[in-house]
């Protein structure tokens, strides 16, 4: 269960590493498109958008659906969500670690100005 949780994640961030590939989903994020759409954008070939929509597939971040000769893709928002958890577990844990690193500055720096005040006294 862990080995496959883990490849999907592997997949999906795979699938988001690459520029075209989020651009396509942020396309998709507005509604149906075809593979001619999703590759008109880009100075690229219909199969090199092919390739791409596959990758996207594969992470179960689109599904790909056939209509005669047309390739129809749409956005699947489910795996999107996976990630986001996995991502917010970090985000916590780095928030957690800044708020007790902005913590201990506040005090050394209340201490240097009650030093400082201090010292003006004497």
């Amino acid at each position: 269960m862990v080995e496959q949780e883990t490849q999907r994640l592997d997949a999906i961030f795979q699938a988001l590493g690459d520029a075209t590939r989020r651009q396509m989903l942020l396309a998709l994020s507005e509604g149906e498109r075809s593979v001619s759409q999703l590759a008109e954008p880009f100075d690229m070939s219909l199969a090199a958008a092919s390739k791409h929509v596959k990758v996207l597939e594969k992470a179960g971040l689109i599904r790909r659906e056939v209509r005669w000769r047309t390739h129809t893709c749409r956005l699947e928002p489910g795996p999107l969500a996976s990630a986001h958890d996995w991502l917010g577990f970090y985000e916590r844990f780095w928030t957690s670690r800044l708020d007790v690193l902005d913590a201990l500055l506040r005090e050394e720096n209340a201490n240097r100005s009650k030093d400082q005040k201090e010292g003006d006294k004497t």
